[in-house]
């Protein structure tokens, strides 16, 4: 244990880059749980609506995150080679391609109207979604931007200036949304378009104070951070090759779980406001692993880039523990705490009619989070390491099998065909955690990660060399 904690990439060097990271995530997921907070008791419409026209929003994004958060492996391994003049320019190539990203986006606007009149939901859901769609994809550039942006720090193991930034957006967005969902003080009462609002102020503030501190005149002496603006066309095709499968894995995740909420809502209102909360709730643990996986990315990125592939088993096989321990009291707390968690979203002197039916569903689908959550942190955090390493074609293939086979194609067929309830739908998201967990699992386990790489074999001095590992564990 002593060895464990003190040893470089042991608990303590987890926990020094992945604890801010957790609260970073952590921040964003009290963003959305508050958002969902105050939507849920303004009218049982916004909230119905809030998550599938934000996940919707957030599919399209995603895609473009994907690519320039794999910004983060890239400046990892130049860091472990020693190549900090390559930091910049890596930089660079992710801010040029978010840029391009942002007009993008922003011409989802005019898709809004058709997109959710085909999702089948209430007439009064739809009108919601659109509103809440609309405002958010034109502020979607921003996530992107500030995607990029943080990778400078994160990738090189800073992770406490992203944790301060996203700890003030959240500090914007939390106040912004009750003032302008319920209409407070000189505030117009705006509903879910005030939540639409404040999101997209939250994130414009968080790429200012990224831009702000890239920008130091300090960082350009070490990094080269102004000198590599220029557009390196060999760097930027390699960030291409390595990140849109990066941004696709990222978009088939998300997108299976669109379609999974699309179809949950053609089950009713009361169905999908349910599995709104629970999904709201699951966010809460969710997103702080999401925040551990980013810490073990750069672990085994910095690693291999230093010819140390020993190391990079060592820091995952400590973060997935540290990950597990975490996850085993979230497990705790939705099997003996339910209630409590989904009184939060649910007030029954607004919603008399549905707040007991919500509840008791609610309490069900706490009981399959509870089912998969130890799979999905097993999940996230194998793949946190074969991301750093650059195995993330097969990230990417796998997790689109897996989604297709055992989400997609199965809750389609539940859903229209067979007509099957709720709790038949959820039973194959949980399926496609534990299956995709296993095949991550294995891919670990075969250990051809190791030999990986996403940098040029020369970008600067190496600090020392060893021969992958023939172990095919965790330790």
């Amino acid at each position: 244990m002593p060895q464990r904690w003190s040893s470089e990439g042991g608990y303590r060097q987890v926990l020094h880059i992945g604890l801010p990271l957790v609260v970073s995530f952590g921040s964003t997921s009290l963003i959305h749980f508050t958002d969902r907070v105050f939507l849920a008791n303004y009218s049982l419409e916004a909230i119905a609506a809030a998550l599938p026209a934000g996940i919707v929003s957030f599919l399209f994004t995603c895609f473009f995150m994907g690519v320039a958060g794999y910004v983060n492996v890239f400046i990892a391994q130049y860091t472990g080679a020693g190549a900090m003049r390559r930091v910049g320019a890596a930089l660079w190539q992710g801010i040029h391609f978010s840029l391009g990203a942002a007009v993008l986006l922003a011409l989802l606007y005019f898709l809004a109207e058709p997109m959710f009149a085909y999702s089948g939901h209430p007439s009064a859901v739809q009108a919601q979604e659109v509103i809440y769609f609309q405002i958010v994809t034109l502020g979607s550039g921003l996530v992107v931007i500030s995607t990029a942006l943080s990778c400078f720090f994160s990738g090189r193991g800073l992770t406490r200036p992203v944790m301060v930034i996203n700890l003030i957006s959240a500090g914007v967005n939390i106040p912004l949304d009750y003032l302008l969902i319920n209409g407070v003080g000189p505030f117009p009462e705006m509903g879910i378009a005030g939540a639409a609002v404040a999101t997209v102020a939250a994130q414009l503030v968080m790429t200012l104070l990224f831009a702000w501190l890239v920008f130091a005149p300090k960082s350009h002496r070490e990094f080269g951070v102004l000198s590599g603006h220029r557009l390196d066309r060999e760097l930027f095709r390699r960030l291409m090759r390595f990140g849109l499968p990066g941004g696709l894995q990222f978009f088939v995740d998300i997108f299976g779980f669109t379609f999974f909420i699309f179809m949950v809502g053609r089950l009713g209102s009361v169905e999908l406001a349910a599995t709104n909360i629970v999904f709201a709730i699951n966010t809460m643990a969710f997103l702080p692993m999401v925040g551990l996986s980013v810490a073990v990315s750069t672990l085994v990125g910095q690693a291999l880039g230093a010819e140390r592939p020993s190391l990079a088993v060592f820091a995952t096989g400590n973060t997935l523990r540290l990950t597990l321990i975490y996850m085993g009291l979230m497990v705790l707390l939705f099997i003996f705490a339910p209630e409590p968690l989904l009184s939060i979203f649910s007030d029954p002197s607004r919603q008399p009619v549905n707040h007991q039916a919500i509840m008791e569903t609610g309490v069900i689908l706490l009981r399959f989070v509870a089912v998969y959550t130890l799979f999905d942190a097993l999940g996230i955090i194998l793949g946190g390491a074969l991301r750093g390493a650059g195995d993330i074609r097969f990230v990417t293939g796998a997790m689109a099998v897996v989604s297709v086979f055992f989400m997609l194609v199965p809750v389609y067929v539940l859903v229209e065909l067979a007509h099957a309830g709720l709790y038949a739908v959820w039973s194959c998201a949980a399926c496609y955690i534990l299956v995709l967990a296993l095949v991550f699992w294995l891919r670990y386990r075969n250990g051809k990660w190791q030999k990986m790489r996403v940098i040029e074999k020369s970008p600067g001095p190496a600090i020392s060399r060893e021969q992958p590992l023939e172990a095919n564990q965790l330790s």
